[in-house]
């Protein structure tokens, strides 16, 4: 292992977490508790359509040995809303996988049809109105469940990579958990690209707020 140096891996195929890939992961010393399990839809039924080769009940079991043997980690995901014949049942099952998965994040897109792409021929595609509605429903399970997880990290001393100036604040430095997360601090040009212990003083669904010490 080299010092200081973190190791964050990519987007996983669900079907490749098994619990010998688990223990291999454990092996790594510098490896950054963050998974990235690309989801798309927790309805089976329009996995298929997606021609994915993984249903629920697999994918769900990839996030339990990641976080039976990772516990505390960060797993982030991908969702489309409204894939063409999605119903309000088919969605709300990918509500209910959101739930028991308990992302950190969810890179959530509303699907567009792109010409010459066989979901842009199905039937059954979704209307706009009811594309925004289910997105907006997303998007507030998720950012509850953001929440709850963020003010966990209140009051712990985290290990900050700051980042240097936030791109949003000029006022605030940011940096990165092992989680990933972003964290906005009071910080000194000297710090960009180093190591820091953060306080963690204040969370949001997005961010978290601390105190160098």
């Amino acid at each position: 292992a080299v010092p200081d140096l973190r190791i964050r891996l990519g987007s996983l195929e669900p079907r490749i977490v098994t619990a010998d890939f688990c223990e291999r992961l454990c092996k790594l010393p510098n490896l950054c508790p963050q998974f990235h399990l690309s989801m798309q839809s927790g309805c089976d039924t329009v996995l298929e359509r997606m021609k994915r080769k993984y249903d629920t009940a697999r994918y769900l079991e990839s996030v339990r040995l990641l976080q039976e043997a990772f516990p505390g980690c960060a797993v982030t995901t991908d969702m489309i809303v409204a894939f063409p014949g999605e119903t309000e049942e088919d969605f709300d099952k990918t509500l209910d996988v959101i739930a028991q998965a308990k992302y950190d994040m969810i890179y959530s897109f509303i699907y567009s049809p792109r010409k010459g792409t066989p979901a842009a021929e199905m039937e059954c595609q979704v209307p706009d109105s009811v594309k925004s509605e289910r997105f907006n429903r997303l998007l507030a399970v998720q950012n509850e469940i953001a929440l709850e997880l963020n003010q966990k990290e209140v009051g712990k001393t985290l290990r900050v990579l700051c980042d240097g100036i936030s791109k949003n604040n000029d006022k605030v430095y940011s940096g990165r958990t092992e989680g990933n997360k972003i964290v906005f601090f009071d910080g000194e040009p000297c710090d960009t690209g180093k190591y820091l212990d953060i306080k963690i003083e204040r969370a949001e669904a997005f961010a978290l707020y601390g105190e160098k010490i």
